[in-house]
Protein backbone atom coordinates (compact mmCIF):
# COMPACT_ATOMS: atom_id res chain seq x y z
CA UNK A 1 0.00 0.00 0.00
CA UNK A 2 2.86 2.34 0.88
CA UNK A 3 4.57 1.62 -2.42
CA UNK A 4 1.41 2.55 -4.35
CA UNK A 5 1.12 5.91 -2.63
CA UNK A 6 4.78 6.59 -3.27
CA UNK A 7 4.34 5.80 -6.99
CA UNK A 8 1.31 8.09 -7.26
CA UNK A 9 3.23 10.87 -5.53
CA UNK A 10 6.15 10.53 -7.96
CA UNK A 11 3.80 10.57 -10.97
CA UNK A 12 2.07 13.72 -9.67
CA UNK A 13 5.43 15.42 -9.15
CA UNK A 14 6.52 14.48 -12.68
CA UNK A 15 3.26 15.76 -14.17
CA UNK A 16 3.62 18.99 -12.21
CA UNK A 17 7.16 19.44 -13.51
CA UNK A 18 6.02 18.76 -17.10
CA UNK A 19 3.14 21.25 -16.76
CA UNK A 20 5.51 23.87 -15.29
CA UNK A 21 8.03 23.27 -18.05
CA UNK A 22 5.35 23.62 -20.77
CA UNK A 23 4.05 26.79 -19.14
CA UNK A 24 7.52 28.36 -18.96
CA UNK A 25 8.37 27.40 -22.54
CA UNK A 26 5.01 28.74 -23.80
CA UNK A 27 5.63 32.03 -22.00
CA UNK A 28 9.11 32.34 -23.49
CA UNK A 29 7.80 31.53 -26.99
CA UNK A 30 4.79 33.85 -26.91
CA UNK A 31 6.25 36.76 -24.98
CA UNK A 32 9.92 36.77 -26.00
CA UNK A 33 10.73 34.72 -29.10
CA UNK A 34 7.62 35.37 -31.22
CA UNK A 35 7.54 39.17 -30.74
CA UNK A 36 11.26 39.31 -31.49
CA UNK A 37 10.86 37.16 -34.60
CA UNK A 38 7.92 39.18 -35.99
CA UNK A 39 9.27 42.60 -34.93
CA UNK A 40 6.18 43.03 -32.75
CA UNK A 41 5.77 46.65 -31.67
CA UNK A 42 8.43 47.84 -34.13
CA UNK A 43 6.16 49.70 -36.54
CA UNK A 44 6.57 52.83 -38.64
CA UNK A 45 4.05 55.27 -40.06
CA UNK A 46 3.71 55.22 -43.87
CA UNK A 47 4.51 58.69 -45.28
CA UNK A 48 2.48 60.41 -48.00
CA UNK A 49 4.41 59.80 -51.24
CA UNK A 50 2.02 61.60 -53.61
CA UNK A 51 3.93 64.00 -55.85
CA UNK A 52 7.36 62.51 -55.13
CA UNK A 53 9.44 61.65 -58.18
CA UNK A 54 10.49 58.03 -58.52
CA UNK A 55 14.15 59.08 -58.23
CA UNK A 56 13.46 60.44 -54.74
CA UNK A 57 11.82 57.35 -53.29
CA UNK A 58 14.88 55.19 -52.64
CA UNK A 59 16.59 57.54 -50.18
CA UNK A 60 13.37 58.90 -48.71
CA UNK A 61 11.98 55.47 -47.82
CA UNK A 62 15.26 53.83 -46.78
CA UNK A 63 15.65 56.54 -44.11
CA UNK A 64 12.33 55.32 -42.69
CA UNK A 65 13.18 51.61 -42.91
CA UNK A 66 10.82 51.11 -45.83
CA UNK A 67 11.19 50.15 -49.51
CA UNK A 68 9.06 50.48 -52.62
CA UNK A 69 7.99 48.70 -55.79
CA UNK A 70 6.47 50.31 -58.90
CA UNK A 71 3.16 48.91 -60.15
CA UNK A 72 3.11 47.83 -63.78
CA UNK A 73 0.02 49.92 -64.52
CA UNK A 74 0.53 53.67 -64.64
CA UNK A 75 -1.95 56.52 -64.39
CA UNK A 76 -2.06 60.00 -65.84
CA UNK A 77 -2.62 63.43 -64.31
CA UNK A 78 -1.94 66.43 -66.53
CA UNK A 79 -1.07 68.54 -63.48
CA UNK A 80 1.55 66.14 -62.10
CA UNK A 81 5.11 65.81 -63.38
CA UNK A 82 6.10 62.66 -65.31
CA UNK A 83 6.96 59.64 -63.13
CA UNK A 84 5.56 61.27 -59.99
CA UNK A 85 3.67 59.10 -57.50
CA UNK A 86 -0.09 59.18 -58.04
CA UNK A 87 -1.19 56.36 -55.72
CA UNK A 88 0.33 54.17 -53.02
CA UNK A 89 -0.49 51.07 -51.05
CA UNK A 90 -0.51 51.00 -48.02
CA UNK A 91 -2.10 54.43 -47.71
CA UNK A 92 -0.46 57.35 -45.87
CA UNK A 93 -0.48 57.23 -42.05
CA UNK A 94 -0.89 53.43 -42.04
CA UNK A 95 1.11 51.56 -39.38
CA UNK A 96 3.38 48.89 -40.89
CA UNK A 97 6.38 46.81 -39.87
CA UNK A 98 9.85 48.04 -40.60
CA UNK A 99 11.11 46.94 -43.99
CA UNK A 100 7.59 46.90 -45.47
CA UNK A 101 7.37 47.43 -49.22
CA UNK A 102 5.21 50.32 -50.46
CA UNK A 103 3.59 49.78 -53.88
CA UNK A 104 3.38 52.97 -55.95
CA UNK A 105 1.60 53.96 -59.18
CA UNK A 106 3.48 56.52 -61.26
CA UNK A 107 2.29 59.25 -63.60
CA UNK A 108 2.88 58.40 -67.27
CA UNK A 109 5.20 60.60 -69.33
CA UNK A 110 2.61 61.11 -72.08
CA UNK A 111 -1.16 61.18 -71.90
CA UNK A 112 -2.96 58.07 -73.16
CA UNK A 113 -5.31 58.61 -76.09
CA UNK A 114 -9.05 58.70 -75.49
CA UNK A 115 -11.62 57.96 -78.20
CA UNK A 116 -14.02 60.86 -78.49
CA UNK A 117 -17.64 59.88 -77.77
CA UNK A 118 -20.56 61.30 -79.71
CA UNK A 119 -22.00 64.17 -77.67
CA UNK A 120 -24.02 65.76 -80.48
CA UNK A 121 -27.75 65.99 -79.63
CA UNK A 122 -27.01 65.22 -75.97
CA UNK A 123 -28.12 67.55 -73.16
CA UNK A 124 -25.24 69.72 -71.96
CA UNK A 125 -25.36 68.26 -68.45
CA UNK A 126 -25.02 64.69 -69.75
CA UNK A 127 -22.21 65.70 -72.12
CA UNK A 128 -20.23 67.23 -69.26
CA UNK A 129 -20.63 64.09 -67.15
CA UNK A 130 -19.49 61.87 -70.02
CA UNK A 131 -16.38 63.98 -70.61
CA UNK A 132 -15.46 63.88 -66.93
CA UNK A 133 -15.98 60.13 -66.66
CA UNK A 134 -13.59 59.33 -69.52
CA UNK A 135 -10.86 61.76 -68.49
CA UNK A 136 -11.56 64.73 -70.77
CA UNK A 137 -12.19 68.32 -69.71
CA UNK A 138 -15.15 70.42 -70.74
CA UNK A 139 -13.74 73.58 -72.29
CA UNK A 140 -15.60 76.60 -73.61
CA UNK A 141 -19.37 76.52 -74.05
CA UNK A 142 -20.37 78.40 -77.20
CA UNK A 143 -24.05 79.26 -77.38
CA UNK A 144 -25.60 79.68 -80.81
CA UNK A 145 -29.18 80.29 -81.91
CA UNK A 146 -30.96 76.94 -82.13
CA UNK A 147 -34.30 75.49 -81.06
CA UNK A 148 -32.44 72.94 -78.92
CA UNK A 149 -32.18 74.42 -75.42
CA UNK A 150 -28.79 73.46 -73.90
CA UNK A 151 -28.40 70.69 -76.47
CA UNK A 152 -24.91 69.98 -77.85
CA UNK A 153 -24.70 70.80 -81.56
CA UNK A 154 -20.96 70.42 -82.17
CA UNK A 155 -17.90 69.11 -80.33
CA UNK A 156 -14.57 70.82 -80.98
CA UNK A 157 -10.93 70.13 -80.18
CA UNK A 158 -8.46 72.94 -80.81
CA UNK A 159 -11.05 74.83 -82.81
CA UNK A 160 -11.95 71.95 -85.14
CA UNK A 161 -15.01 69.73 -85.17
CA UNK A 162 -14.17 66.18 -84.15
CA UNK A 163 -16.26 63.12 -84.79
CA UNK A 164 -17.00 60.07 -82.67
CA UNK A 165 -13.95 57.79 -82.36
CA UNK A 166 -11.39 60.55 -83.00
CA UNK A 167 -8.49 60.03 -80.56
CA UNK A 168 -7.29 62.90 -78.39
CA UNK A 169 -4.96 62.93 -75.34
CA UNK A 170 -6.48 62.29 -71.96
CA UNK A 171 -7.01 65.54 -70.07
CA UNK A 172 -7.65 67.55 -73.25
CA UNK A 173 -10.28 70.27 -73.36
CA UNK A 174 -13.30 69.78 -75.57
CA UNK A 175 -15.31 72.87 -76.50
CA UNK A 176 -19.05 72.45 -76.95
CA UNK A 177 -21.32 74.38 -79.29
CA UNK A 178 -24.71 74.48 -77.59
CA UNK A 179 -28.16 75.65 -78.65
CA UNK A 180 -29.72 78.57 -76.78
CA UNK A 181 -33.31 77.45 -77.36
CA UNK A 182 -34.17 80.56 -79.38
CA UNK A 183 -33.66 79.21 -82.87
CA UNK A 184 -37.24 79.40 -84.10
CA UNK A 185 -36.73 82.47 -86.25
CA UNK A 186 -36.70 82.24 -90.05
CA UNK A 187 -33.66 83.72 -91.81
CA UNK A 188 -32.57 84.23 -95.38
CA UNK A 189 -29.33 82.49 -96.37
CA UNK A 190 -26.69 85.04 -97.45
CA UNK A 191 -24.69 84.64 -100.66
CA UNK A 192 -21.23 83.22 -99.99
CA UNK A 193 -20.04 82.68 -103.57
CA UNK A 194 -16.77 84.48 -104.23
CA UNK A 195 -15.80 84.82 -100.55
CA UNK A 196 -12.87 83.07 -98.89
CA UNK A 197 -13.41 80.68 -95.97
CA UNK A 198 -12.71 83.22 -93.22
CA UNK A 199 -15.04 85.89 -94.59
CA UNK A 200 -17.72 83.30 -95.29
CA UNK A 201 -17.62 81.90 -91.75
CA UNK A 202 -17.77 85.43 -90.34
CA UNK A 203 -20.85 86.18 -92.45
CA UNK A 204 -22.53 82.87 -91.58
CA UNK A 205 -22.08 83.29 -87.83
CA UNK A 206 -23.08 86.93 -88.02
CA UNK A 207 -26.30 85.89 -89.73
CA UNK A 208 -27.29 83.57 -86.87
CA UNK A 209 -26.33 80.43 -88.78
CA UNK A 210 -23.56 77.86 -88.37
CA UNK A 211 -20.69 76.73 -90.56
CA UNK A 212 -21.36 73.22 -91.86
CA UNK A 213 -19.22 70.82 -93.89
CA UNK A 214 -16.36 72.15 -95.99
CA UNK A 215 -15.47 70.29 -99.20
CA UNK A 216 -12.65 71.15 -101.58
CA UNK A 217 -13.11 71.01 -105.35
CA UNK A 218 -10.20 71.02 -107.78
CA UNK A 219 -10.55 73.57 -110.53
CA UNK A 220 -8.32 75.69 -112.74
CA UNK A 221 -10.91 78.39 -113.45
CA UNK A 222 -11.19 79.89 -109.95
CA UNK A 223 -8.44 80.95 -107.58
CA UNK A 224 -7.77 78.60 -104.66
CA UNK A 225 -9.62 79.21 -101.42
CA UNK A 226 -12.75 80.76 -102.95
CA UNK A 227 -16.26 79.46 -102.26
CA UNK A 228 -17.87 78.27 -105.50
CA UNK A 229 -20.98 76.55 -104.11
CA UNK A 230 -23.14 76.54 -100.99
CA UNK A 231 -26.06 74.59 -99.61
CA UNK A 232 -28.72 75.76 -98.84
CA UNK A 233 -28.40 78.25 -101.68
CA UNK A 234 -28.42 82.04 -101.25
CA UNK A 235 -31.90 83.41 -100.58
CA UNK A 236 -33.30 80.18 -99.12
CA UNK A 237 -35.34 80.45 -95.93
CA UNK A 238 -33.88 78.53 -92.98
CA UNK A 239 -34.25 78.39 -89.21
CA UNK A 240 -31.83 80.17 -86.92
CA UNK A 241 -28.78 78.05 -86.14
CA UNK A 242 -28.97 75.82 -89.22
CA UNK A 243 -25.73 74.75 -90.91
CA UNK A 244 -24.52 76.12 -94.23
CA UNK A 245 -22.31 73.71 -96.20
CA UNK A 246 -19.75 75.13 -98.62
CA UNK A 247 -17.51 73.97 -101.46
CA UNK A 248 -14.14 75.71 -101.84
CA UNK A 249 -11.97 75.83 -104.94
CA UNK A 250 -8.57 74.20 -104.92
CA UNK A 251 -6.19 74.92 -107.80
CA UNK A 252 -5.09 71.70 -109.49
CA UNK A 253 -1.48 72.88 -109.71
CA UNK A 254 -1.33 73.59 -105.97
CA UNK A 255 -2.94 70.34 -104.82
CA UNK A 256 -1.61 68.61 -101.74
CA UNK A 257 1.23 66.14 -102.23
CA UNK A 258 1.28 63.27 -99.83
Amino acid sequence: MGNTKESIKKIAIHLGLVFLTVTVLSFIFLKIYLPSYTNHGQTVTVPNLEGYGVEELEDFLSERDLSYEVNIDSGFNAEAKPFAVLKQNPKPDSKVKRGRKIYVTLNARTAPLIKMPNLVNSPLKNAQEILGNIGLVRGEIIYVPDIGDNVVLEQKYRGRNISEGFEIPKGSQVDLVVGDGLGNQTLEVPSLTGLDEIDAEFLIIGSGLRMGNIDYVQTDSVASGIIIKQMPPAGASVKTGEQIHVWISENKKSGNNF
